[in-house]
C-alpha cells in the first residue's frame, strides 16, 4: 500500500500498511508457535495445530517479549521481540489515534522492520525457537 500510489498515499492506507507491517510479524509468531509446539509436514495434526496457532495473545506476546533478555535468550530473538513491541506501539497509534500522522517513510520503515524481524525469528536456531514459542504460550505460573 506505501508504496502503490504515485502521488501521494492517503493516510488510510499508510496506518493500513503499518498494521499489516504488524500483523505479519504477529501470525508468522503464531505460525513459529504452532510448528514448534505441534508440527509441520503433512502428520501434524491440524486441529492442534490450529489451537496453537490461535492461542497466542497480543498482550501475552509483548509481556513475554520484555523477559526474553532477562531470561537469556539470543541476541536476534531479543531483537524480534523488541521489534514486535515496537509494532505494536506503532500499530496501536496507527489504528486508534485519529491525529496521529504517517509519513511514506514512516509506513516503509515499520515495514522493513516487520521484515526483519520475521528473517530473524525464521533463521535462529530450531532450540532456540522452541524456547520462544513455550516463552510465548505458557504463561509463568506462581509456584
Amino acid at each position: 500500500m506505501a508504496r502503490a500510489h504515485l502521488g501521494k498515499p492517503r493516510q488510510s492506507d499508510l496506518k493500513r500498511a503499518i498494521s499489516t507491517a504488524y500483523y505479519a510479524l504477529f501470525h508468522a509468531l503464531a505460525k513459529e508457535c504452532a510448528d514448534r509446539l505441534v508440527g509441520t509436514g503433512r502428520d501434524r495434526p491440524d486441529k492442534a495445530w490450529r489451537h496453537a496457532y490461535r492461542a497466542l495473545n497480543h498482550g501475552d506476546v509483548k509481556n513475554a517479549c520484555k523477559q526474553l533478555r532477562s531470561l537469556g535468550f539470543p541476541p536476534e530473538l531479543i531483537q524480534v521481540g523488541d521489534i514486535f513491541q515496537g509494532l505494536m506501539v506503532q500499530r496501536h497509534s496507527a489504528d486508534y489515534d485519529p491525529t496521529h500522522r504517517v509519513t511514506r517513510a514512516d509506513a516503509l520503515a515499520v515495514i522493513a522492520l516487520a521484515e526483519e524481524g520475521i528473517a530473524k525469528l525464521g533463521s535462529a536456531p530450531v532450540r532456540d525457537r522452541v524456547a520462544l514459542a513455550i516463552q510465548l504460550l505458557l504463561k509463568q505460573r506462581s509456584a
